[in-house]
């Protein structure tokens, strides 16, 4: 039988040794494990946080592009939107300006003493074929009496001619203003019925009649406009 014999102290001082090694040892790698497993974790959290940092900035930045579009939409619509009322202005002033000449010009009618004669004989039968009574009241300017009342005959009588109805034309004494282009009114009924007849009214009808031809004349066809029929 096999005795055992206790361990001197050198044993026993190398054994302790040995155990402090080993210890040692495994809190090394434990460390070490502990240190790769933190070093993983963060790792994987700053990437998390990069990523969605990144993703933030993006996002801001993609907000800053849109709201710089708009922004430049808006103020692209704004200049388009003043260059197109510039235009705009500019054709108004243009048609105004025609249309005051225009309004001059016919203040020279009445001086072609035969023109006019045949022009207001044209005006009283207008209104007379307009009204269809047979007893109608004609206002002119106090110079035009003459030539109204020689108008007003031929007119009559081209209205009999063709109506075969007896028609009675006075001239009122209540004349149109000396400064006034020239025409006539003529009314019925004691004034209830009323067509107007002078040089400015006709002058108006042909404004907004012709309004559109005389714009395609001016300035052709608007690019905005689809439909021509």
């Amino acid at each position: 039988m096999t005795t055992v014999r206790p361990l001197n102290e050198d044993e026993v001082f190398n054994e302790m040794k040995k155990m402090v090694a080993f210890i040692k040892q495994e809190a090394l790698e434990k460390a070490r494990e502990i240190k790769v497993k933190a070093d993983e974790e963060f790792n994987i959290e700053k990437a998390k946080i990069v990523r969605q940092e990144s993703l933030n900035i993006e996002a801001v930045f993609e907000r800053k592009i849109k709201q710089a579009e708009v922004q430049k939409r808006i103020a692209q619509s704004n200049h388009v939107n003043k260059a197109r009322l510039r235009v705009l202005q500019e054709r108004q002033q243009i048609l105004d300006s025609l249309f005051e000449d225009t309004q001059q010009n016919i203040l020279s009618i009445p001086d072609d003493q035969d023109s006019y004669t045949e022009l207001m004989e044209g005006l009283i039968l207008q209104g007379l074929y307009a009204l269809m009574d047979s007893d109608v009241t004609i206002r002119v300017r106090e110079a035009d009496v003459e030539i109204a009342q020689f108008g007003s005959e031929r007119a009559s009588q081209k209205f009999q001619e063709t109506v075969k109805q007896q028609m009675n034309i006075s001239i009122s004494d209540n004349y149109l203003p000396a400064n006034s282009a020239g025409g006539v009114i003529i009314t019925s009924l004691q004034g209830k019925i009323v067509v107007d007849n002078t040089l400015e009214a006709r002058l108006e009808i042909v404004k907004e009649e012709m309004l559109p031809q005389i714009r395609y004349t001016l300035f052709g066809n608007s690019p905005s406009r689809k439909f021509f029929d």
